[in-house]
């Protein structure tokens, strides 16, 4: 199992180009699930798990690996799923999201697909609010459902949306107030935590659930004789989107001559200095890992400095 991934450090060229790999696996069911590749260190089979006394009743232990505790969450409970009958195949896949390491344990991990964000559709509408997914895929005769991870890590994890003593520039408060910003992401998750901290900075927030939707909404903008630009303070962006990612919405504002000088924050779970490589290929101003609330304020307040310089 842990030649899965040995070739994962070879892939970050799909990134930019609209594309995507995922890890297949199953819950003990029939059905097929799947992660983004990206966010994956490792695939392994389940270690000795230590017990945690008093731990979120979806963490089923604690596996040390090369001598880093990790945490090991039962993805089948996490989203809802009955505990399985009788003994079954269990494995152990690590991923990084929001600069934290966690492992969650899964059934069948079957393998690894190439495909596009265009061949990723978010989830239908009838699924609700409450479903564990971001999107979903046909793989042959397969639905695969791409499971919204940061939705599962907030019901475990509290992330805190306050924001630290001393962040808030008071001089930029009044100045703050209205403005637009537009936030693009597929996890509605993610979207909250953004929101929950830029309102408190009285910022008007618009929200889009992937690029495509983005790059749709300022056209029709820009068609309208917006100045989008200067109607927005900034966009912040996922990388990781049904139908178009966040990579390649910049690519697209930055090739509109109407729109090209959008200020744009690429925030993604995904870490590492590719992704900083990625940001400038493609044009961002900014990049940044999720969640961090003091570090959005920082964006905000220093994009609305440039702002009021320029117009002095």
């Amino acid at each position: 199992m842990s030649g899965v991934l040995n070739t994962v450090d070879q892939r970050t060229n799909l990134v930019g180009e609209n594309r995507l790999e995922l890890l297949l696996f199953s819950l003990n069911s029939r059905q097929v699930f799947a992660i983004n590749v990206f966010k994956i260190r490792e695939v392994i089979q389940v270690p000795l798990l230590t017990k945690l006394p008093g731990a979120h009743h979806h963490i089923v232990g604690v596996a040390s690996l090369r001598g880093v505790p990790v945490p090991v969450i039962d993805l089948r409970g996490a989203i809802g799923f009955p505990p399985p009958r009788g003994e079954v195949e269990e494995n152990l896949i690590i991923t990084e999201y929001n600069r934290t390491v966690q492992g969650f344990l899964v059934g069948h991990v079957r393998n690894i697909v190439n495909t596009t964000w265009t061949e990723i559709q978010p989830p239908p509408k009838s699924a609700g609010r409450a479903n564990y997914l971001t999107a979903i895929t046909q793989i042959k005769e397969d639905i695969v459902e791409i499971i919204d991870v940061e939705k599962v890590l907030a019901e475990i994890i509290d992330y805190d949306t306050s924001i630290s003593e001393g962040v808030l520039d008071n001089d930029l408060s009044t100045e703050m107030v209205g403005r637009k910003v537009l936030i693009v992401d597929d996890s509605s998750t993610a979207r909250m935590q953004v929101k929950g901290v830029l309102s408190q900075l009285g910022l008007e927030i618009v929200e889009c659930l992937d690029g495509l939707e983005a790059i749709n909404l300022l056209k029709s903008w820009a068609d309208d004789g917006i100045n989008v630009a200067e109607d927005l303070l900034l966009m912040i962006t996922d990388a990781e989107m049904p139908e178009m990612d966040g990579y390649k919405l910049t690519y697209e504002v930055r090739n509109d001559p109407r729109m090209k000088d959008l200020y744009i924050t690429l925030n993604t779970s995904l870490s590492g200095s590719f992704n900083d490589a990625m940001a400038k290929k493609v044009g961002c101003d900014r990049f940044i890992s999720k969640f961090q609330p003091d570090v959005l304020v920082e964006v905000a307040q220093t994009r609305l400095k440039q702002v009021l310089d320029k117009s002095a």
